[in-house]
């Protein structure tokens, strides 16, 4: 019974992290991150700024909440990888597939929505400083998966895989924001890609937990 009131507390957690995040980017989108204060969004969510601050300990939190799930998802890209895949080769059909669904996350989209929160993400310097945060932690958690005793060239590698994935969605945004299409942008996009992972192959410096220095 205590697991189910759990779940039902982290459910009901999660359902107003998302309630306050799409109300804040929606006022945000409207009038400018910088001319909407917190208090405002709390007042919005009908929530009191204390409280709010629980759920976002800063304001840039409110927009990335979106990014939320995509810190470790490299990282379970890689522990949860078939028998015999190389975790690079795991990541690369992982971002090609995006590609291919158009995730937002890989840049491709070309989706109004998306296009307008991410000129929302890219024109406030506040929330692009903010963004290095959370690559910082995918790349934690990105270098545990390669090697949970989180060696120097884990480290090394994993900061090489996530600089990769942002160059590439950051350059497929950059396409879509000019007015191009994602289907346009695809084939490239994908050759980009394509290119990218056998540099990342041929340069990459592989954890090995007997060699690697602590």
């Amino acid at each position: 019974m205590s697991d189910g009131r759990t779940g039902l507390r982290e459910r009901k957690k999660q359902l107003t992290y998302q309630a306050v995040s799409e109300a804040a980017i929606s006022m945000f989108l409207e009038r400018g991150f910088d001319k909407v204060s917190v208090a405002e969004v709390a007042a919005a969510a009908d929530i009191s700024k204390p409280t709010l601050f629980r759920y976002f300990p800063a304001k840039e939190d409110l927009v990335l909440h979106r990014f939320a799930d995509h810190e470790d998802e490299a990282a379970r890209v890689v522990s949860g990888r078939a028998d015999g895949l190389s975790p690079l080769e795991a990541l690369r059909h992982h971002f090609l597939d995006g590609l291919d669904r158009r995730d937002p996350v890989t840049g491709l989209c070309d989706n109004p929505q998306v296009l307008a929160f991410h000129r929302l993400l890219y024109g406030t310097p506040s929330l692009v400083a903010r963004l290095y945060a959370y690559q910082g932690r995918s790349e934690a958690a990105l270098a545990h998966a390669l090697d949970p005793g989180t060696p120097v060239a884990a480290r090394l590698a994993a900061g090489q895989i996530i600089a990769v994935l942002r160059i590439l969605a950051e350059e497929n945004w950059r396409r879509m924001d000019a007015g191009e299409s994602a289907d346009r942008v695809h084939a490239d996009a994908v050759a980009a890609a394509g290119l990218a992972f056998a540099q990342l192959a041929d340069g990459l410096i592989t954890p090995d937990p007997a060699e690697a220095p602590r």
